[in-house]
């Protein structure tokens, strides 16, 4: 019965997914691409970045490949690779400049800024599970019109090249949202939860896979009340915000992840 009900929820994903609403087209470093594939009227064709499959979605008629750009991309042309129906052939996306911020952060835990042997020897093992995680690609299209997943302002933005006690570190890959201890977290659209766990930097952490190699997350929670495979709606609460991991305080930090790429999550959500 719990396999029915799975397979049961992947073909409302896959039902929901054929008409969405498009993340905003931002071709710079950290954003995404949306490339227009032709009319829907013809079966929906694949596409890939080498060896990487992409989402393709259905909106308004026609079918559009969602291309996730990491950060250190430099200004130029990135080619994709497009095949079914008429739409077979190679796309070109021209990739602009973006700048973003410098940030600089005090943690007072030292070893979050400098761990240990035993501290790296856990990073090195959680990376492992974390990137395989994101890595992964589920058939079923995703629903990618997202609801802020807590209610509060927006705090650190994404991309912030970050600083910790005078140190460099990699750039935010996410979106921090304000809000304090115990305060419900939400998913933003439809999804399985991937996976669940306590990180050394991220600490509690949920993954959500939506679809197509679309994964977002949620870290430093001080609850978590989803387990991997769990079917979840729009809506539906999956933990509390709180404290824990690399922080200097309570908030929740939310990434979203695209074709393996970390992108700004600010461009699945409605315009103000």
């Amino acid at each position: 019965m719990k396999l029915l009900r799975v397979l049961f929820f992947l073909g409302i994903l896959g039902h929901l997914g054929t008409a969405v609403a498009l993340p905003r087209h931002a071709p710079v470093p950290g954003g995404i691409a949306v490339i227009d594939l032709g009319p829907a009227s013809q079966p929906a064709p694949s596409a890939r970045l080498g060896e990487q499959p992409l989402a393709v979605v259905k909106d308004q008629g026609r079918w559009y490949a969602l291309l996730g750009i990491p950060l250190d991309t430099l200004p130029g042309e990135m080619e994709i690779a497009v095949s079914g129906g008429s739409t077979a052939g190679i796309r070109t996306v021209s990739i602009g400049i973006k700048n973003y911020p410098e940030q600089r952060l005090t943690i007072k835990d030292k070893r979050k800024v400098e761990p240990n042997p035993d501290d790296l020897a856990r990073i090195e093992r959680e990376k492992a599970v974390t990137e395989a995680v994101k890595r992964h690609f589920s058939s079923h299209a995703p629903a990618t019109d997202f609801l802020l997943p807590a209610s509060g302002p927006l705090s650190s933005r994404f991309g912030l090249r970050r600083i910790f006690n005078g140190q460099p570190r990699n750039p935010h890959a996410g979106l921090d949202v304000a809000v304090g201890t115990g305060a419900p977290i939400r998913t933003p659209a439809d999804g399985i939860v991937a996976n669940t766990g306590d990180y050394f930097f991220n600490g509690n952490t949920v993954f959500i896979d939506h679809g197509q190699g679309l994964i977002s997350a949620y870290m430093h929670l001080s609850r978590i009340d989803v387990r991997p495979g769990q079917p979840v709606k729009k809506g539906e609460q999956l933990g509390a915000v709180g404290a824990t991991g690399r922080v200097t305080g309570p908030h929740l930090h939310w990434a979203v992840i695209l074709n393996n790429t970390p992108v700004d999550p600010e461009l699945f959500l409605a315009r103000p």
